[in-house]
């Protein structure tokens, strides 16, 4: 089984069960960790099933008290944890910052809201009372990627935890020292041993945990391609999985929209973690007469942006996680444009150190190119020319893919187009993003399942229905 833990379409390499980390900013190995081996797989699971038998008996407040604690930690510690991010995949500096607090706000809405989302259920039978209560279910595995390594991380582990369920995290092999710091947050907190583990494992070895049979859920987000092998094999062990996978998110911009807001939007939107971000607007879908008007308002934007070292204060774009990466986003690019595509910026690939990538805007872009049909994980934007709405929506669900779109209209307008849009989430004139409060999730390619909101929290438990005699009526 070949299951990858990223977002893009390469495989991981692993060297002789060591795990390598390349900063992206300086191209120099800065870390190298030795990967679990079986035997030590097995004993974090141990401990995960050990652990789980009295943390399913904590009470909702006393599982909320260990969550505040760890989120506190995350607080306190954010100068600390960071820059973490920032060696390992990149991340500039300041958005690194924001995703440890949203890491934190993550735990504190699950330890304020849990009990509330997963209250009994009372239905109406022939019985004296009848209930649905939601139990927990066991160890719990998550397998994620590289590009929000603590945000994806208490997006799976915070409403499980909270539910009852212990966690075991296998992280991405590119962020071994994410991991680590996540798991000493627990472990600083006061948590219990074995609720929440990092497990530093190869890619290779995410089979033996599926199938060990104590874990009894798997969460994952990556690539539709890696998404399907984890499902086929959770399928085989009749395990329920969640799967949020890639995405070609499009970001309609008709007529009657305000276009600077949506230009504004639009831009922060594409280069979020350098563009590498699944619910990114991919496609930028401009109703023809507004075409030419936007594409300059959107140029204008990204030309400003500030690319460079992501430990600077100022920089808003850093570099690509990885040198194949880089290479496959300049494929996409270089191919658009052969077929017809035209760079309006950027669009070069850069020499020198570190594996930046040009802020780039290609338009006249058509269906069928590179740029359209495969998602891409990087700084570009790609606008394409629809020649209504209705010929706009056609293009927006012209794509395997279904994460999140987003529109800019008036406000009764987007929302009727909405649930024409084959998408798990919809901005209607606003930016597409994920928010502890709301469920988020696919569609199609993109996946099954939700996260977050209290649908996140429903999905790793047992909906157990309860009948109590005697029959009345």
């Amino acid at each position: 089984m070949n299951i990858e833990s990223t977002e893009s379409t390469e495989t991981i390499r692993t060297d002789q069960r060591v795990l390598t980390v390349v900063d992206p900013t300086t191209e120099k190995v800065v870390r190298e960790v030795p990967a679990a081996s079986s035997a030590e797989i097995t004993a974090v699971i141990d401990r995960a099933q050990s652990a789980y038998e009295s943390w399913r008996a904590r009470s909702f407040a006393q599982r909320a008290e260990v969550l505040r604690a760890v989120a506190t930690h995350l607080r306190e510690h954010t100068e600390e944890l960071a820059p973490v991010m920032t060696e390992e995949m990149g991340k500039p500096i300041t958005e690194a910052r924001g995703e440890v607090g949203k890491a934190a706000w993550a735990a504190e809405h699950y330890a304020e809201h849990a009990e509330e989302y997963l209250a009994p259920l009372h239905l109406q039978a022939d019985a004296t009372s009848s209930y649905v209560q939601h139990l927990p279910i066991g160890p719990v595995l998550g397998i994620l990627p590289w590009n929000a390594p603590f945000w994806i991380a208490f997006r799976f582990c915070a409403p499980a935890l909270m539910a009852g369920n212990t966690c075991v995290m296998k992280h991405d092999p590119h962020v071994p020292g994410c991991a680590e710091a996540i798991e000493e947050a627990f472990r600083a907190a006061g948590a219990p041993e074995g609720i929440f583990q990092a497990v530093q494992a190869v890619t290779e070895d995410v089979e033996q945990m599926i199938r060990d049979p104590r874990i009894r859920a798997v969460s994952f987000t990556g690539s539709d391609r890696a998404g399907s092998a984890v499902a086929a094999t959770a399928a085989s062990e009749i395990k329920p999985a969640v799967l949020e996978l890639g995405g070609s998110d499009p970001c309609i911009v008709l007529a009657d929209a305000d276009l600077r807001k949506a230009a504004d939007v639009t831009a922060t939107s594409r280069i979020i973690n350098a563009g590498q971000s699944c619910i990114a607007a991919k496609r930028v879908i401009v109703e023809r007469s507004v075409h030419d008007e936007f594409v300059e308002l959107l140029r204008e934007r990204l030309a400003a942006l500030v690319v460079g070292d992501p430990r600077e204060e100022s920089t808003q774009v850093g570099p690509i996680a990885r040198a194949e990466l880089r290479e496959n986003l300049h494929r996409q690019v270089t191919t658009s444009v052969a077929a017809g595509a035209t760079c309006v910026l950027g669009g070069t690939m850069p020499e020198g150190e570190g594996y930046f990538y040009p802020v780039t805007l290609l338009t006249d872009v058509e269906p069928g190119m590179s740029a359209c049909t495969e998602e891409t994980f990087g700084p570009v934007a790609v606008v394409i020319a629809a020649e209504d709405g209705e010929h706009a929506l056609a293009l927006a669900n012209d794509t395997p893919f279904g994460l999140a779109a987003s529109v800019w209209t008036t406000t009764e307008r987007g929302e009727q187009m909405a649930p024409r849009i084959e998408a798990g989430q919809v901005a209607v004139n606003g930016i597409v993003k994920t928010d502890p409060r709301l469920p988020s999730g696919g569609i199609k390619r993109s996946g099954y399942g939700r996260e977050l909101g209290p649908h996140g929290i429903r999905e790793f438990v047992n909906a157990q229905q309860v009948w109590v005699g005697p029959a009345v009526g």
